[in-house]
């Protein structure tokens, strides 16, 4: 078997770009895999063309040698847009090789260490308590979602005292605890706004009492000794790894005992191959992993075959991939978090808070419409980068 074509689609997902390739082989088996979104999408385009031009003609179940191909091909680590095109490359090999023997992905992987997937959604909108109730309520009416992620903010925390951004961060938390099922699980991300670490302590630790599922990167990722010390001052579970590229990133990050969870991301560290190395570091630190998972429907059958079969796996991100596929469960608040992307047929859907296996389906398990993406369907997309009183970019 050898790689006989290689092609990259752009395509869209509400108002994200997307960028999708797959790979043929010469027996015509086709392999898809998906990449990051970082913002400037279309300089992925010629990076795929390019590193194409050095797996042609290889057997594509030779993972482990094309992908240290293509990273030593770079000589030095290569950074996000060239780790965000190996990892659809590695996707694309990984569903090939699981199709060419007529298995799901996770039977490579040493079976499915679990019988379905625990997934949260992200209910980011809601201005108060009872809003978050309804959108929380529709999500676990619908698909059974038990755990869900919100911002921590109620104010701009540029423009105010930050002892008065902890207060009623602390206070929403409390009310909300008192408001929704007492059941529920409840995650806070932080988008790493806040530079000073102490402040990322008394924020993390006035959520505490409330038992946030976890504190999620409140800080920049770039000091891994300062992450050390966060962790340290904190009293609730902290998680990160969202902005991590490499084993050998998160190995810096656990050596300091940096976090209780970390969030690698399956379209940016290099593929399946380095998210099952950077897992293993993290259980033998005795870590759990919650993929980083804002992706698309195709992302996420690949983050499924991942957590299948690790035994760190914690819960994996989710994101409804459109109201069309969504359409069987309850109502669609303006919370949810819902995507726009239909270039897969039959993405993987919720049931009771989980994502089932698919063990009579090869690869991914998943079909990809290749008609939808033969129409360029690219949107322009740039990050809002927020500004604080004086005139000065803050973090985002």
């Amino acid at each position: 078997m050898k790689i006989e074509h290689v092609h990259a689609f752009m395509s869209r997902d509400k108002d994200r770009p997307r960028v999708l390739l797959s790979i043929r082989t010469d027996d015509g088996i086709t392999g898809w895999g998906e990449c990051y979104n970082h913002g400037p999408d279309r300089a992925l385009i010629p990076i795929l063309e390019y590193l194409s031009t050095f797996i042609a003609g290889h057997d594509p179940r030779r993972i482990e040698y094309i992908i240290q191909l293509l990273m030593q091909q770079t000589r030095f680590p290569p950074g996000a847009l060239g780790l965000a095109a190996i990892s659809a490359i590695d996707h694309c090999l990984w569903d090939i090789s699981a199709k060419a023997l007529n298995v799901p992905v996770y039977m490579l992987l040493g079976g499915h260490a679990r019988d379905r997937i625990k997934v949260y959604a992200g209910v980011y909108t809601a201005p108060d308590p009872d809003h978050a109730r309804d959108e929380m309520a529709a999500l676990h009416e619908g698909w059974g979602f038990s755990a869900f992620k919100l911002s921590p903010y109620r104010i701009d925390i540029h423009a105010n005292r930050w002892g008065e951004v902890v207060r009623t961060s602390a206070e929403y938390f409390r009310e909300l605890r008192e408001t929704v099922d007492s059941t529920f699980e409840i995650a806070f991300d932080a988008h790493a706004k806040i530079f000073e670490p102490r402040q990322a302590v008394q924020l993390g630790n006035a959520l505490a009492p409330y038992d946030p599922l976890f504190f999620e990167e409140p800080i920049r990722p770039e000091n891994f000794e300062a992450w050390g010390e966060l962790h340290r001052g904190l009293k609730c579970t902290l998680a990160t790894g969202e902005s991590l590229y490499s084993r050998f990133e998160f190995l810096r990050l656990l050596q300091v005992r940096g976090c209780d969870i970390i969030q690698p991301d399956i379209c940016v560290v290099g593929g399946l191959l380095e998210m099952r190395k950077i897992a293993a570091i993290a259980e033998a630190h005795y870590v759990t992993v919650a993929p980083h998972n804002p992706m698309g429907p195709l992302a996420t059958a690949v983050n499924l075959h991942f957590s299948a079969s690790q035994p760190n796996f914690r819960i994996l991100e989710y994101r409804l991939p459109n109201e069309k596929a969504a359409a069987n469960g309850a109502r669609v608040l303006r919370g949810q978090t819902m995507g726009d992307a239909h270039y897969v047929v039959d993405p993987y859907l919720p049931k009771n808070g989980h994502l089932e296996l698919r063990p009579d389906r090869p690869g991914w398990g998943v079909e990809i419409d290749e008609d939808y993406l033969k129409t360029d369907r690219y949107v322009h997309w740039e990050r809002k980068v927020p500004s604080r009183p004086d005139g000065s970019t803050a973090y985002m």
